[in-house]
């Protein structure tokens, strides 16, 4: 099969064809989830939390995302391969965030860079983006703003905020961002912000109108101590993870997942 490009994840938009996501972390799960159909394959700094226990992103630096983005992209043949940028390597500057970018490609092999936030990001984007390195953004709860926020709580409840958040989508495509992670925001929150844009939004815990879903490996495969609301353990009657991975494919494709016990 022909590899994922971000040319296929607009198309599948266009189409109205659903984008199934998840992280992985080595390789061995990032072969598994690829043959699995995956159209996109994410090492996240969750990694901080799934993989080295921290309890949070933020420990997380640059050498681990390399050294995790490495492995898993030895396991990847057809989904298209993003990888985070980690708290504090690309806000100081976007000279700082081109230089981490380019080890993330480099040395980690990834397609794609991710980073958190909005308006904020845009001249980094913009200049990332000019430079021949493509960004996925991410707005709504930003996980390396935790302390900020005050915890890991759904974003853009109020009219002020929700129209902020709607804003920044729009300015982050302006600025050449290639899709955008939509995280814990209002499901009509991120349907508008869908419809908006003519980037793919890829949805955790924003509801079923988003162009396509990611979850963190780990808490679909029920692995986490802690479940988040927009969490379904697909290993619930799967009888192996290859199986629970395909299932969640199926379901993203179907639109039967997010279901309305999964969305705020």
């Amino acid at each position: 099969m022909k590899p994922v490009t971000l040319a296929t994840l607009r198309e599948m938009k266009a189409k109205g064809e659903k984008i199934a996501c998840l992280t992985a972390y080595d390789y061995s799960f990032a072969r598994l989830l690829d043959g699995a159909g995956m159209d996109l394959i994410m090492v996240g700094d969750s990694l901080g939390m799934v993989m080295q226990g921290h309890d949070s992103t933020l420990p997380v630096s640059v050498a681990d995302m390399v050294y995790h983005a490495r492995c898993a992209a030895r396991g990847i043949q057809r989904a298209l391969f993003v990888v985070d940028l980690p708290f504090m390597s690309y806000q100081q500057s976007p000279e700082q965030a081109l230089m981490n970018a380019g080890r993330l490609m480099r040395k980690g092999g990834a397609q794609v860079v991710k980073l958190e936030g909005g308006a904020p990001m845009v001249p980094t984007v913009k200049f990332l983006t000019e430079r021949g390195i493509p960004v996925c953004a991410h707005v709504g709860l930003t996980p390396q703003s935790v302390h900020q926020l005050g915890g890991y709580k759904v974003q853009g409840r109020e009219e002020k905020a929700a129209e902020q958040i709607r804003k920044d989508a729009k300015a982050l495509e302006a600025a050449g961002a290639g899709l955008i992670v939509l995280e814990a925001v209002p499901a009509a929150l991120a349907k508008a912000i869908s419809q908006d844009l003519t980037i793919p939004t890829i949805g955790i815990g924003a509801g079923a109108d988003c162009d396509g879903q990611i979850l963190v490996l780990q808490d679909m495969l029920g692995l986490s101590p802690r479940t988040p609301k927009f969490v379904k353990n697909f290993m619930d009657g799967a009888g192996s993870i290859e199986q629970a991975v395909k299932n969640y494919v199926a379901a993203v494709k179907s639109r039967a997942f997010p279901g309305p016990e999964h969305t705020y």
